[in-house]
């Protein structure tokens, strides 16, 4: 679907019309209270006027202080068990099955006319851990909410496959009738990457697309922190890091260069895809001889000398500059909390306490792989994703359509300066566009002149796009609730994208890894029919697509 000019500016504003006289606000649900959860929950209650209704999070301090932050009003601590006037409007929840089963009881007594139970919930942001997407999707789709899905969609193809059919329902021909479903491909939602969008595709400002280059820096002590000691550092227990950190890149190329940017045009599908890449330098035959035997940063003789150190890491840079947000609140959520509350002095103890947690060779995988290990050293870690990786996408003439061939090349690299600020070059027929974070600048062959833009800077991360994402979504919610748009309508004018598109670009990550693995060059369309279309197919033979 194009991403209009209207959206655009429907993302760059601060504050929605659209929202603010709707006589019902949407209602959210917010599951999973960590930092992409309080991202999209902050990112809602400024710019939209709806409703944060309640939160499922597991761990009790997380949810509680999601709770008192986000949630108006805040409910008391201590009455949520046994006051039935709190049990019938219910704020927090200590997972995502305890919702399920507190709504289908609510919607139960409702039916049979009870009075006093709470308005339910419109829509649900899900930010779980990556491997548990497909079974909290599935489990929200029996009620009919509208679903924002962290990316990436989930960690297998099949899993994929089946949040697609999930999210569809049972009938191949209302599709898109009861629900809207959006990603969390922020790079979409930047007024950044759409005013860029915009030059290439409807101003054609360079002319035909020859070549995209386009690199994502991870971030020298991002990438240690995430992929090396934290929760996607293992692909059996996550996914490879190529869809973990970088699947909406290769959405942004896709839909750069791929998916219509006006009403007339058609998708121009890829014809190849290929990639190489590796564990190159975070693994035990890299560490340095002068570390020895030391699996801690806190036991090691190298500490003070060592670029990766998790003292100098999360202590030095980050604690002692009086930042315990990210990354520091991912190592103990508590950590923020004890710097405000009991001092600087108190704070660096208790993170000295948690880096110092490691374990040993008796110490079972089940237990190693189940968290994160933040003072492990870099080098002895369990870790196994890529810290380098580059992936080549290639288009063929469609005389047809009046596209032509073109190449996309995408990097992955966890030794930069900067931290996840992406650049890239695009080369046309008719003139160049270098970009960054901040700047797009287009070079005209013709005139030999360099033209600079400068797009709003807006706060929340990715550029923006979290904000605009999140906006997005819950104007989509509240036109589909007002009953001023139908789903599929909402779904085209705000989120931009189909699920069928979601599902797309999923799997080219998947392609891309495939061809990694085996060092070959994919063939996009044979494999979409083998390894999507064909499970389409089969499940619609059985009478469960």
């Amino acid at each position: 679907m194009p991403h209009t000019a209207d959206t655009a500016s429907a993302v760059a504003s601060d504050a929605s019309p659209l929202l603010s006289s709707s006589p019902s606000p949407p209602r959210i649900l917010i599951i999973g209270a960590g930092s992409r959860g309080r991202a999209y929950a902050k990112a809602i209650a400024r710019h939209t006027a709806c409703v944060i209704a309640a939160v499922a999070e597991p761990i009790d301090y997380k949810r509680r202080k999601f709770a008192r932050d986000l949630i108006e009003p805040p409910q008391r601590e201590g009455h949520e068990q046994g006051d039935e006037a709190q049990h019938r409007s219910r704020q927090q929840f200590s997972d995502w099955q305890d919702f399920v089963a507190w709504e289908e009881q609510r919607r139960s007594r409702v039916d049979a006319g009870e009075q006093g139970w709470a308005e339910g919930v419109d829509a649900a942001f899900v930010c779980v851990l990556d491997e548990m997407h497909r079974e909290v999707v599935e489990g929200l789709a029996p009620l009919g909410l509208h679903v924002m899905c962290e990316k990436p969609l989930a960690t297998t193809l099949e899993d994929c496959v089946k949040i697609y059919e999930a999210m569809l329902g049972s009938d191949q021909e209302t599709r898109w009738q009861e629900r809207v479903f959006s990603i969390g491909h922020v790079l979409r939602y930047s007024p950044h990457n759409m005013l860029l969008r915009k030059l290439v595709r409807e101003d054609r400002v360079v002319g035909d697309i020859l070549s995209v280059e386009h690199t994502e820096p991870v971030g020298w002590w991002h990438f240690s922190h995430s992929y090396v000691r934290g929760n996607w550092r293992r692909e059996s227990s996550t996914a490879p890091s190529l869809l973990t950190k970088s699947c909406h890149d290769i959405d942004f190329i896709l839909w750069m260069m791929s998916e219509p940017a006006k009403e007339d045009e058609k998708i121009h599908k890829p014809a190849f895809v290929t990639s190489t890449g590796k564990l190159n330098y975070f693994r035990k035959a890299r560490k340095p001889q002068a570390a020895g035997s030391a699996t801690n940063c806190q036991s090691c003789p190298l500490e003070k000398d060592c670029t990766f150190s998790a003292t100098k890491i999360y202590v030095e840079r980050h604690l002692k500059s009086g930042n315990a947000k990210w990354p520091v609140k991912i190592v103990n959520p508590e950590n923020e909390d004890v710097l405000i509350n009991e001092g600087i002095e108190a704070a660096e103890k208790q993170l000295l306490k948690d880096l110092a947690e490691d374990y040993t060779p008796d110490t079972p995988d089940d237990e190693i792989r189940k968290r994160p290990w933040f003072g492990r050293c870099a080098w002895e870690s369990d870790n196994d994703v890529c810290d380098d990786q580059c992936v080549t996408i290639s288009w063929e003439d469609d005389p047809a359509a009046n596209q032509f061939a073109k190449t996309a090349q995408f990097h992955m690299v966890a030794f930069t300066e900067k931290i996840c600020e992406r650049r890239g070059r695009i080369y046309g027929t008719e003139g160049e566009i270098e970009y960054d974070s901040t700047t797009i600048k287009v070079h005209n062959f013709a005139t030999g002149k360099t033209e600079t833009h400068h797009p709003e800077l807006r706060g929340g991360g990715h550029g923006g796009g979290d904000d605009g994402l999140a906006t997005q979504f819950v104007q989509a919610v509240a036109a589909v609730k007002d009953g001023r748009l139908g789903v599929e309508a909402a779904q085209r004018s705000f989120i931009g994208c189909t699920l069928e598109e979601v599902l797309q670009s999923h799997a080219m990550v998947f392609a891309a890894e495939e061809a990694r693995r085996h060092r070959k060059v994919v063939d996009w369309p044979s494999w979409w029919q083998e390894n999507v279309e064909a499970r389409l197919r089969k499940k619609a033979a059985n009478g469960h697509a």
